[in-house]
């Protein structure tokens, strides 16, 4: 089965604000879906954290390479992409290409075997994982009735970041942490993640150290992204002294870039991101090196439909993985695969067993946030 052609489309119309300072609009481009298309008929998807202009560009040096290559082969053509690119960079927008045509890849495979791809990547732990709804932060009267209203359609854990915390006072940030506790109760998972990849972000080890105190009063699962995003040695300082275990890794691209901050300890919890990082491929590696050291991967889902489809075969493979994000309010998640996601009375999202990443996109929803782009061969 040979690699005919990849096609690629931006998301538009609907995009969720993402709690930046420099603020995404809902016409901004920051998700693009990406079809791969074999001479069998077979189509696999993908998704890409990257602007479709971006997207394009890097096909535009990709496809040349790709096309004609063995399908049914996720991982050693992904590693052919980026041996091949390594000049050009290694990061940024090819290797958040190849991280949409290495889940596409994984998802062509599924479906040519009949196996779900959690079962291809090396087996199922699980059969269902507890999402956490992943929300941005507000003042503490709307956080809560927002968290409530989000409690009621079943979710049992929350995770709340950006925002105002960190940019206002300290006493704001407790505020808005006690509100979030009070109004899901003692027993539901509670993280708060301070945004620390944002642009400019004023904050340092010292801010760090007291918060993560704080947040450890209220039982807090996880603090993620405390620090900036480059500040290696303050995050292993922070994890060694504070109560709270520390999260981060979401910009971090390529295993061998993962590899100082595990081998350092920086982390409690390690967050790559299967559309960003260069798909299951990478994150899968990532999470066997976590394991050798004590680290559990939880991946970064800021997503869309089909990146939260990887997400959940990522997790159902990997045995410390039994958290998944789940952006909330968002139709690029909750309208694009038919038949939409549903929790079950424990709060559980279903891992599906069917071949492939086991979704059907709605192509009419797809058409809807795409401007009616013809990418995807209707069958």
């Amino acid at each position: 089965m040979k690699i005919r052609d990849i096609r690629a489309v931006g998301l538009r119309g609907q995009t969720p604000e993402g709690g930046w300072s420099d603020e995404i609009e809902q016409e901004d481009c920051i998700h693009t879906l990406l079809a791969v298309i074999t001479d069998e008929g077979v189509i696999g998807v993908g998704s890409v954290y990257t602007n479709d202009q971006l997207v394009q560009g890097a096909l535009s040096v990709l496809r040349p390479l790709i096309v004609g290559e063995n399908a049914l082969e996720p991982e050693r053509v992904t590693e052919k992409l980026h041996q091949a690119t390594f000049w050009m960079g290694r990061g940024g927008s090819i290797t958040h290409t190849i991280s949409g045509i290495d889940i596409a890849l994984w998802d062509i495979l599924g479906k040519a075997t009949g196996q779900p791809v959690g079962r291809l990547l090396g087996g199922r732990y699980r059969d269902r994982v507890k999402p956490y709804a992943s929300l941005l932060m507000d003042q503490p009267g709307p956080l809560a009735e927002h968290l409530l209203e989000i409690k009621a359609l079943g979710f049992r854990a929350f995770k709340m970041g950006w925002g105002p915390f960190g940019r206002v006072s300290h006493a704001l940030d407790e505020a808005i942490v006690r509100a979030a506790r009070e109004a899901i109760g003692p027993d539901c998972l509670l993280m708060v993640d301070a945004g620390g990849s944002d642009a400019f972000w004023p904050n340092g080890y010292k801010w760090a150290a007291r918060t993560a105190e704080m947040l450890a009063d209220y039982d807090v699962t996880w603090f993620e992204e405390p620090l900036q995003h480059d500040a290696l040695d303050d995050y292993v300082r922070l994890r060694e002294h504070a109560r709270v275990p520390i999260s981060g890794g979401e910009v971090i691209t390529r295993r061998q870039a993962f590899l100082p901050w595990l081998r350092a300890g920086a982390f409690d919890i390690v967050q790559p991101d299967a559309t960003k990082v260069g798909g299951l491929s990478e994150s899968r590696r990532i999470g066997w090196m976590a394991q050798a050291f004590g680290i559990r991967l939880i991946p970064h889902g800021w997503n869309t439909a089909v990146g939260l489809a990887a997400d959940l075969h990522l997790a159902s493979a990997l045995p410390e993985t039994d958290l998944v994000e789940y952006i909330t309010g968002s139709p690029y998640l909750d309208d694009l695969v038919e038949g939409g996601w549903h929790l079950d009375d424990e709060g559980m999202l279903p891992i599906s067993d069917g071949p492939g990443l086991g979704i059907a996109l709605d192509l009419d929803a797809v058409a809807r946030y795409t401007n009616g782009a013809c990418w995807l061969p209707r069958t």
